[in-house]
Order: C-alpha cells, then structure tokens, then sequence
C-alpha cells in the first residue's frame, strides 16, 4: 500500500499572531552589556532594532503564502509527522535532491536557491542540471511533529529521510545536501548507502583532526585549527546548554519571543561572515521568517533536544569510517569549522569535488546562495 502524503497548507490563526504582537509590546528589556563588542552575545541596540521592524515592517503571511505555493506536505514515518516541501522541476529528467537544514536554520534557509535549482534554463544554466528538491523539516523543527520520547537523533533521522524519498517515489536514484545538523543527516545517510543515494554534498564537515593532521598543518590548516578552537572557547555556550540541560533554556525559548530571537540571533551573529552583523549579509525579514518558524509551532524546546540527542549518540558511536559514497565539500571562509582539501581526502574515498569559497559563512544558503546551488550543481553533475 503506498505511504501517505498530504498536502499541508500552512494556516497561522490571526489571534497567534496578535498574541506575538501583544508579547513583543510588552518585552521587559535588559539592561545593555558592558562591553563595546559582542564578546557578551548580541547588544541591546541590535535587538531592538530587529524587533522593531519585526513589529512594524514585518508580514508573516507573505511568508506563509510562499511555504504554500512550494508545495507544503507532510507525511507520517515511525509514528512522527514530518513536514517538508516538495518543489518538483519543470524538467521531467531533474535528479531527486534531499536538502536538510540545521539549528537555528529552517526550511526556509534554501530559498534563494529553489529557483536556480529546479528550474536552471530560467536563470542562464541547463535542464541537464535540474533537481526536484525535498526540504523537511527536522524531527521536532518547524511544524514537524516533536518527538514525545528520547531516540530521533541523527541516525534515526537519516533512516527516516531515506523512507521519505520512498513514500515520494525517488527510491530508485536520487542525492542528498546539508550543513550544520544537515550535514550530520547527510553525513549518516552517506554511511548507510539506502537504495537509490548516488551521492552527497555538505558545506560542512563534521570531523576531530588525528594528531599528526595537527602536527603536520599546513599555517592555512593552523588557521583553522585555530578557528575551530576559538569556537570551542568562546562561541559554544549554547551548545554545552542544548546538549546537557536543553529543557533549561526551552522555557525561556517557549514563552518569550525576544528571548527565542536573542538566542537565535546569537548563532547568526557569531557564525556568520558579517563581522558580528548578520544583517548586512541576511535580509532582515529571512532573519525574522527563520525565528518564526520556532515560534509559531513552539519548536524552540524541542529543536535544542536534538543536540542532547546527538551529544547521546555521539557517546556511543565508534570514529567514522573513511566515506565510501561520492560526495561533494564547500568551505566557505566564515564556517568556523572547516577542512582543507587534503584533510578531506583522507575522509572522503570518492570525493569528486571540494571547493573554497571566497565569502560565506555558517548560513552559506542564506549568505552565498549562487555560489553553494553552483557547487551542488557541479558535484551532481559528475554523478548523474
């Protein structure tokens, strides 16, 4: 019997929206931080200014119009609700792709690159390299379902996108695309090799360098030892939260929009190529569509359970093996985790492209759209 999948039209109910509202009006603000940089998480002239245009220069229903008209459904896999968009290619030979966001992106992260990737003749490119894309959300994200007991980390959630791709008939022949938590789904279905994944692309790498990768670097590759150590020292506080305490932090995230958004502008400040101004490199109103979709569905508290999922995992598992699956790399220079080209020969046995941009970050699918759809298209390219 085939797998069920329904449309899912996305409906916000005006009083939600008027209790946002009445919420950000009544926001009792702290007092400013001492310091004249973000050494202690966003500055109180930062937030303001983001919730002032939140609350006068902002429209969700664009947005919602938008999910709607990319072909908003859902589908149920091992009793959990996933939600995803589905935006078929007007080229009936487009290659199936499985693009999987992170924490604190969303579905939306990959807007500005739908276009150029289903429909490639529209913006100067080839039908030959056309793509029909599948967005979900991840378990307890967006208007996914939220998990009600411990086990959808990583792995359960790649083997459930694997049945995805089955209930939407791509089975036989498709590939797969992530950064952030993305990257480590993508990562675990590379492993997995289910029927029909004929390849991978992350634009980040999950990986410890051995001791002779460190003694033996390269002052580049020092340079990125240095960054990844910088994150680990200043910039990880939230991570330690989310995977030890999440439920700590998830109150706060539940009942406080500014709260929610302070949290998440934190990761878009520090991980972003934007010097600390996210808002030079991201639109303002695609900030702001990234923290409604925690807030409208109250995914704030269940989205953070998914680090103390992986940081379980992550416990248990034994190093990963050398990827044997074709993949694709990107390092974008304002990653905080990145890997030269030789470190991911060394874990890539079939890496048909790697490549370094010349400006992104974390966010590469909201900060350099055209040179990430450029790169997933020149991976698949070899694959097809």
């Amino acid at each position: 019997m085939p797998h069920s999948v329904e449309s899912f039209p996305v409906h916000v109910p005006q009083a939600q929206l008027d209790d946002l509202a009445e919420r950000l009006a009544q926001t009792r603000w702290p007092d400013p931080q001492t310091v004249s940089d973000h050494s202690q998480g966003p500055q109180l002239n930062q937030l303001r200014a983001l919730v002032d245009h939140w609350q006068n220069g902002y429209d969700w229903r664009i947005t919602e119009t938008q999910l709607n008209e990319w072909n908003s459904s859902r589908t149920e896999i091992d009793g959990l609700g996933i939600h995803f968009l589905h935006i078929r290619s007007p080229h009936p030979d487009a290659l199936p792709l499985l693009m999987t966001h992170g924490w604190p992106g969303s579905i939306l992260e990959f807007r500005a690159m739908t276009g150029p990737l289903t429909n490639p003749t529209a913006y100067g490119g080839q039908a030959c390299d056309a793509f029909h894309l599948v967005i979900p959300s991840l378990p307890g994200f967006g208007f996914s379902d939220k998990p009600s007991s411990p086990g959808w980390g990583v792995a359960k959630t790649a083997r459930a996108w694997a049945q995805l791709m089955e209930h939407l008939g791509y089975g036989q022949r498709w590939a797969a695309q992530g950064g952030d938590w993305g990257a480590a789904v993508t990562t675990a279905l590379g492993h997995m090799r289910p029927p029909g994944l004929i390849g991978i692309h992350l634009n980040m790498v999950m990986y410890q360098p051995t001791e002779d990768e460190i003694a033996q670097a390269t002052p580049e590759e020092q340079r990125m030892l240095a960054d990844a150590q910088r994150y680990e020292r200043e910039l990880s506080g939230y991570m330690k939260v989310q995977s030890t305490r999440p439920q700590s932090i998830g109150f706060a995230l539940s009942d406080s929009p500014v709260g929610l958004a302070a949290w998440i502008y934190a990761l878009f400040q520090d991980a972003s190529d934007s010097a600390g101004e996210p808002e030079r490199v991201i639109d303002i109103n695609a900030l702001i569509d990234d923290i409604m979709l925690y807030w409208l569905p109250n995914a704030g508290p269940s989205s953070v359970r998914f680090y103390w999922e992986g940081r379980n995992e992550m416990q248990t598992q034994s190093p990963a093996p050398v990827m044997s699956v074709p993949a694709g790399v990107s390092m974008f220079p304002g990653e905080l985790l990145r890997l030269s080209r030789r470190w991911a020969q060394a874990r890539f046995a079939d890496l048909r492209f790697f490549a370094e941009a010349e400006r992104g970050g974390h966010f590469a699918a909201m900060e350099n759209p055209t040179t990430l759809a450029g790169h997933i298209r020149e991976t698949f390219r070899l694959l097809r």
